[in-house]
This record gives C-alpha cells, structure tokens and sequence, in this order.
C-alpha cells in the first residue's frame, strides 16, 4: 500500500530526470534504423561532452566575474583557483575519454559516418562560447573564422537556439577570462607601489629597467659559459642571448610606455616567494594548467580523428587532422606563457625594495 510520502520521495532517477536523459542516445528524430552499439557509442561520447562544457561554462563564468571587479578582495582569489581547477581537471577527463572513442575501428565508424551528415564538432556551440569567453581572438583562429558569425548563420537556418546565440552574444560583448585576469595583474603592487600613487609609472618603470639590465648580466657568465664548454665562440652566441633582451624589453614597453600587467606578472614570478604573492602566484599557475590542459585535450582529439578516418576531409568540410592539429598552437593567455622566457634566477635578482609590504596580514577584531 502506498502512501503520499511514497509518491513524494525523491529518488536518483527523478533527481537525475533520468527517464528524459537516456531517451536521447537514439539520434535526431527520423534516424532510421536506430542506432548500432558503434554510433550509440559515439553519441554518448559527444553528449558527455556537452554536458561537461556546461559545468565548465558555468565555473569559468564565475571566475571572471570574482576578477571583474575594481577590487578584487584576496579572499576571492582562493575561490578563483578553486573554479579554475575544477576545469582544469574536466578537461584532463575529456582528454582521456578521447581513449574511449579510439576504441571505434576506421570500418566502425565508416558504418553510420553518412548519418551524420554535414555536422561538425565546430557547430558545438558551446566549445565556442568556452574559447570566446576564455579571450580566443578571430585572428588566432585557424582562417580567422569568426564563431560568432558562424553561429549567427546557423541560427538563421534554424541550426542553433535562441537561447544559445543569445549566450553567445552575451559572452561575446563581455570582458573576456583573459581580460580581466590582465587587467587584475595591472593593478598589482610592485615594489611596494599600486596603481594611482604619486610615482607609480617611475617606480615600474625602474623595476622593468633594472629587471632587463639583470638579464643582460646574467648572460655575459651563460657565454663564457657556453664558450668554455665548446658549445660555439661569442661572436655566434652573443647575438642570439642579446636578442633575447631585446624581445624582452618588447614584451614589458608598448612605445617606450611600460606595460603595467606585464610588469606585475613578471613581478609575481620573480618574487614568489613573497607571502602576499602566493595566491597571485597560483592564480597564475592555475590559468597555465587549464590551457595545457586544453592543448591535451585538442591533441588526443586529433589523434584519434587520425587514427580512425586518416587524413580525410572532415564531415563539415574542413581540413579534418590538419585542422585539428593547427588548434594545438591556440593559446590565449600569451602573456602567461611569454613571460617564463624573461624569468632569471631568484639569487641573480635584486630585493624587493619594500618586503615588508608583502607579508602576511590578518585582520583582529
């Protein structure tokens, strides 16, 4: 005999609403005849996917709304981390879940490949509001292509919902991932100098002098060095390490003006061991571990597109492998990357002037 605490108990399937979500593995509608094992495999790889671009969207909205703000409280930056991690770790699975699909044989696929049509993993609206709101720019994209164009197209054909182009547009006009995170490193405090102090442009600007003159030092001893060790003469490895100088004071002046987030980036590297700079340190750490994450993550895609159609062309009409391929070379925190080439050794680097400033606080009631 039932009772009405029986027909109100939440159970695991109605939490999950896993009646509506295993109704969908069949294909579109009219997919006659139903699925085999190989294509219903390859629905449910792809639908995880979706599903985990989701939570990612989700988690990566919220760290760029902790970061855009003209404060960012130091409380805050834990929590940052914490959302930048778990993305990190989604992707490190969708890597390995790659393993799963390699498990189609090139004759598996070939099978059911027809049924899907012109459909592409670049129609995945959701993969490109990711990279949109990480700060991917059109003209880093293989062809430039411009993903919100592409969407806006499909839309029109009836191909994309309301809902998603809206997403799309919203997170299109808003500051990027990347953007926030270089505008929260402008304001970081170097040498004991913030944003708006009387003398802050001269105080950075005699940190990033002094920072390229220690380079230039330290790269007379790696050429007597190199020298002594037979791996060339001066005249050929002088040029070379000179050049990196130079690329380097490129990288912290914009038309002899000082860059300010670079400047504070390379701070933070340089002076990790400054409490107050270990969050900011591992903010930064975070943000390189979700992109090598996702470079994984592009590569075993493209190996196992290689291993199962070869160099074919893909079912959207692109390049198929080389396309594939050519999106390992994205990266969208450049800065993040480019400013490992300036570091030196911490016993090579001047003190901080104000060390004091970097210690740790806590507040008493």
């Amino acid at each position: 005999m039932s009772t009405s605490d029986d027909k109100t108990r939440m159970t695991y399937g109605g939490y999950l609403q896993l009646e509506a979500l295993l109704s969908l593995q069949d294909g579109p509608p009219g997919h006659d005849p139903p699925p085999s094992n190989d294509e219903m495999h390859f629905i449910v790889v792809h639908q995880s996917f979706e599903l985990w671009f989701k939570l990612i969207l989700r988690e990566l909205k919220e760290a760029r709304d902790l970061l855009h703000t003209e404060f960012v409280d130091e409380a805050n930056i834990p929590n940052v981390v914490h959302h930048i991690e778990r993305v990190t770790e989604i992707f490190r699975l969708l890597a390995d879940q790659w393993k799963v699909m390699e498990t189609l044989s090139p004759q598996d696929f070939l099978a059911f490949r027809d049924r899907l049509g012109t459909s592409s993993g670049f129609e995945s609206w959701q993969m490109r509001e990711l990279e949109v709101l990480l700060g991917l720019q059109h003209e880093q994209r293989v062809g430039g292509m411009d993903p919100l164009a592409h969407m806006e197209r499909l839309h029109g054909e009836g191909k994309v919902p309301d809902a998603a182009l809206r997403d799309l547009r919203a997170t299109a006009a808003a500051p990027s991932l990347n953007d926030v995170l270089m505008a929260w490193l402008a304001r970081t405090p170097i040498q004991g100098s913030t944003p708006g102090r009387p003398g802050d442009g001269d105080v950075v600007n005699a940190y990033a002098e002094r920072h390229l003159a220690t380079m230039s030092e330290h790269i007379e001893g790696v050429i007597d060095h190199m020298v002594a060790i037979g791996h060339g003469d001066e005249a050929s490895i002088r040029p070379r390490l000179e050049a990196g100088v130079e690329s380097a004071r490129d990288f912290l002046f914009d038309d002899g003006e000082v860059n300010r987030a670079r400047a504070g980036l390379l701070f933070i590297e340089s002076y990790r061991e400054l409490p107050l700079l270990s969050w900011p340190r591992r903010l930064i750490d975070s943000m390189v571990e979700l992109e090598a994450s996702m470079v994984l993550f592009r590569s075993h895609h493209a190996r196992m597109v290689e291993r199962t159609i070869g160099r074919r062309m893909g079912t959207g009409g692109s390049s198929g492998v080389d396309y594939l391929d050519a999106t390992t070379r994205y990266r969208v925190f450049v800065d993040l990357w480019a400013v490992r080439t300036l570091l030196v050794k911490r016993s090579a680097l001047p003190d901080c002037l104000e060390p004091e400033y970097y210690g740790f606080s806590a507040k008493t009631s």
